[in-house]
């Protein structure tokens, strides 16, 4: 069987062959689904690998359909590319590491999502975009009117327009943010409309449902967890999600030193942000179970800072919601921490 590596790039990728009599065969092809066919349709069943990547999904499901196995491998594993020179990089040379690493066992599989979670990604990937332009909008008008000398009123960037007609501004104000203000009024309801799906898609999950369960949780906390993490049983335990999602602290140690630093800001950020921004509504509820996880951060907060606290609560928000999907359980404080305030201290 053959071996075959390939350095996929958005408009060209490169291609290295090793036929069973060790025969290498290397071309340069149009990154397309159309071309991927004339070059390898016709050849034998064959094993193919190619780096995790924005176009590695599509790449290996259009190569699986021609008959190959394909394996997408995960860039990160250092091991990959042992016989790659380090002072000279070609996708050549990249494709035959590739294509060596396939003959000698040396990668590491990359997760590749499920059909459900990747069109759900995507979705939510469409409804981020959609929120970071309105508040660019929000910004530029806000920017507009404080130059004129007035100031909004603070409140949620979904009633952000209402807050608006209620200044008395000019004429010529009105028209310079019109536009932008139109513009604003569409994103509002396109939001709107793509919340109203996703909750919908919420309901209909049942481990969805669960997680929403956790304090701070919302609709789109959870779909985004779920969908990043798909498959739980790929992480050994809460600590190894905990890495993945980049929260735990940087460290830079030999011998006898240790030194730790900030966290490591690794793997997906949007789902490291709503974290964090999960922490807000739990140290502000006011549910009876979610009193421990408000003391353990006040603990901290006093000992290390309101901005460590933060990201510690946001860790340990992780790490609970990692148990959720694992024991297939809704959101449960222990009882002796769950007990109101008074009992406790009686």
């Amino acid at each position: 069987m053959e071996n075959i590596g390939i350095d996929v790039h958005k408009k060209e990728s490169q291609l290295c062959i090793i036929a069973e009599n060790g025969e290498v065969i290397e071309r340069r092809i149009r990154t397309d689904r159309a071309r991927f066919g004339e070059v390898l349709g016709k050849r034998a069943r064959a094993r193919i690998l190619v780096e995790a990547s924005t176009e590695s999904e599509w790449v290996a499901r259009c190569l699986e359909e021609l008959g190959h196995e394909v394996i997408v491998a995960d860039p990160s594993y250092a091991p990959m590319y042992a016989t790659r020179s380090r002072r000279v990089k070609t996708d050549r040379r990249d494709a035959r590491t590739l294509a060596d690493a396939l003959m000698t066992g040396a990668y590491r599989l990359a997760h590749r999502t499920s059909d459900r979670q990747r069109h759900i990604r995507m979705r939510l990937r469409t409804r981020e975009q959609m929120v970071r332009t309105r508040a660019k909008f929000v910004c530029a008008i806000q920017s507009i009117i404080r130059g004129q000398g007035w100031r909004i009123d603070s409140g949620s960037t979904r009633h952000f327009l209402a807050r608006l007609v209620r200044l008395p501004l000019t004429d010529e104000v009105k028209l310079a943010i019109e536009p932008m203000a139109e513009l604003l009024q569409s994103l509002n309801e396109k939001i709107d409309k793509a919340d109203g799906e996703l909750t919908s898609l919420a309901r209909e999950d049942a481990l969805t449902k669960r997680l929403c369960t956790a304090p701070g949780v919302s609709t789109i906390v959870a779909l985004t967890f779920v969908a990043a993490v798909d498959d739980v049983r790929r992480f050994r335990n809460a600590h190894n999600l905990q890495a993945y999602f980049g929260l735990v602290p940087s460290e830079h140690s030999s011998g006898e030193k240790q030194r730790k630093g900030r966290i490591t800001k690794a793997g997906n950020p949007t789902m490291r942000r709503l974290l964090v921004q999960s922490t807000l509504s739990l140290v502000r509820s006011r549910r009876a179970d979610a009193r421990w996880l408000q003391d353990w951060t006040r603990a901290i907060a006093v000992r290390r800072g309101a901005q460590i606290a933060r990201v510690a609560l946001a860790r340990k928000l992780a790490g609970v919601l990692y148990a959720m999907m694992r024991d297939e359980s809704s959101f449960r404080a222990p009882p002796s921490r769950a007990l109101p305030r008074e009992r406790q201290a009686a």
